[in-house]
């Protein structure tokens, strides 16, 4: 009998682990399976869950709200919390225990009315309730397809990440500041419950609903554009996909590229916090051509990245100064073609060019990465 009980205490101790190792090691042991001699950037390691501390297993995903997700094993089974701070309910959980699995995903709060998303020049409007104004985000730069606001060509400081190919070599000096663009705190899901979770402009009162985003804040515009902005069609001789998870990112990656032998590479800042200011350029690098795989990083409620085949570019790796003595190992991007893009992309207004005639350039900020075949 002690036999037969230490047996089943074992095992029930072995599925415990196993549940909370899925829940936040999946990620990270799909990318040493698949790609074992690939070294994975900071800037895709630091968007993996951690183990939180006592009391089983922990980790955040819910952008800029507080409370976060976590994920808790312990007596009764599993349960995950979405939010459980905001108004009107507990925010959704998820409990597997005694008697199946319960999923509640706070039913008073959102509005009523559907969604609408507008998008307008360089800027995309959201409201899921009709009797307000939506909230207008402006388009990322890298979406190439859309032509460039005002507000973009004089507000926005990713515009100096764009120059000419001529401009890359040691000695030149720029000004720009390198930044990560997406939501704070946003990290990435196992693959399992990304694609348990809609992801569709069609869904997105349930979506804000679910993650406890107001309808009515940039947050939710954000997350709208993002959703857009991963149904638009790819430019003329790109393939695109947005990958809801690390592991749709590896896989799309290396099905673009024809190869697992791969090298993923990202912008570095040696200080964190590091403001605009100019750069001098110490040493160029050619790291890939032909072919590449670019993933953006857009703002959603967990990690989501806008993936894109480009042919004709190359990457470079670029080493740069700053004036303050601040040390940038960068990944920059160019594009012999750009004829598929839009005439009024924010890259030709400020280079002065026209498309298809030179190739554009650009720095990747630092939740940005590039995949490339390996050597």
């Amino acid at each position: 009998m002690e036999r037969l009980l230490a047996g089943l205490l074992l095992g029930f101790l072995l599925l415990i682990a196993s549940v909370g190792s899925h829940a936040t090691r999946a990620p990270d042991q799909y990318w040493k399976s698949a790609l074992p001699d690939t070294p994975m950037p900071s800037s895709l390691s630091q968007l993996l869950n951690t183990p939180a501390g006592k009391g089983g297993v922990g980790g955040g995903s819910s952008g800029k709200k507080p409370g976060g997700t976590t994920v808790g094993v312990g007596k009764g089974g599993v349960g995950v919390n979405v939010n459980p701070t905001k108004p009107g309910g507990a925010g959704t959980t998820v409990g597997v225990g005694k008697g199946g699995v319960g999923v509640g995903v706070n039913p008073g709060y959102g509005k009523p009315g559907g969604t609408t998303v507008g998008v307008g020049k360089g800027r995309v409007g959201v409201h899921v309730n009709p009797g307000k104004k939506p909230v207008h985000v402006p388009v990322g730069p890298f979406q190439y397809e859309y032509a460039a606001s005002e507000t973009q060509l004089h507000d926005d400081p990713s515009v100096a990440l764009f120059f000419r190919e001529e401009d890359l070599q040691p000695g030149k000096k720029t000004t720009v500041q390198f930044a990560n663009t997406a939501m704070a705190g946003a990290k990435f899901l196992p693959r399992s419950d990304a694609e348990a979770i809609p992801f569709s402009s069609e869904k997105v009162p349930e979506i804000l609903g679910r993650f406890s985003v107001d309808p009515d804040s940039v947050e939710a515009a954000e997350m709208a554009q993002t959703l857009h902005d991963c149904e638009a069609p790819a430019a003329r001789g790109e393939r695109k996909a947005c990958a809801t998870s690390l592991e749709s990112m590896v896989d799309f990656a290396t099905a673009s590229l024809g190869t697992s032998h791969v090298r993923a590479a990202s912008t570095v800042v040696g200080r964190e916090g590091s403001p605009r200011q100019e750069y001098t350029v110490t040493g160029v690098k050619r790291a890939g051509g032909g072919r590449l795989v670019a993933c953006h990083a857009e703002p959603y409620a967990y990690a989501v990245f806008a993936c894109h085949l480009t042919q004709q570019t190359r990457a470079y790796s670029v080493s740069m100064l700053g004036r303050d003595g601040t040390a940038v190992d960068a990944v920059a991007v160019c594009h012999a073609d750009t004829s598929g893009w839009n005439p009024k992309h924010v890259a030709f207004q400020v280079l002065r060019v026209k498309p298809g005639t030179v190739p554009i350039c650009h720095f990747l900020p630092q939740d940005h990465v590039v995949w490339t075949r390996g050597g």
